[in-house]
């Protein structure tokens, strides 16, 4: 069966962007927020950092969450390989990638803040606030992003 140019014939870029972008999302926040800022900790909110006992149970818990995010990403490249190989419309399929991985950082955003920060008060974007502002900015950035996402994947659709 001879490889075909036309979108339908094409594998999803869906699936390893939202993946992709769920992983380095979740990179993110565990990189940027947990260790370089250190606003809170995975389960801060519900073992606080006042002992080394509590410090060293969210470091397991931030380790778990980061091999998850690396599963994820691992998950995303291996569907990614899959998904290129052999295609023709290189440009465009790389905006549809970077749209669906700004789609998969914000379902993380969404999801992760969603349950972590508001359902089971697990930890706070900035955890000396608690429940603030910031949790609901997160949240948001979350909708921003799979929206944006959303816009440049089909947009990228159509141009070829």
């Amino acid at each position: 069966m001879q490889m075909s140019d036309r979108m339908t014939d094409l594998p999803s870029l869906a699936p390893p962007g939202i993946m992709l972008g769920i992983g380095l999302g979740g990179f993110f926040d565990g990189i940027v927020l947990h260790q370089i800022f250190q606003a809170h900790a995975m389960l801060s909110a519900v073992i606080p950092l006042n002992s080394m006992m509590n410090m060293k149970a969210n470091m397991l818990a931030d380790g778990l969450f980061h091999a998850f995010m690396w599963m994820a990403t691992l998950i995303g490249v291996t569907l990614l390989w899959r998904a290129l190989n052999g295609r023709r419309d290189a440009s465009a399929a790389g905006w549809r990638l970077i749209g669906y991985m700004l789609a998969g950082w914000g379902w993380f955003n969404l999801v992760e803040g969603l349950i972590d920060h508001h359902l089971l008060d697990l930890h706070h974007v900035v955890e000396a606030l608690g429940l603030s502002m910031w949790d609901w900015l997160f949240l948001a950035s979350g909708i921003v992003l799979i929206l944006v996402g959303h816009v440049i994947a089909r947009k990228s659709s159509q141009a070829t």
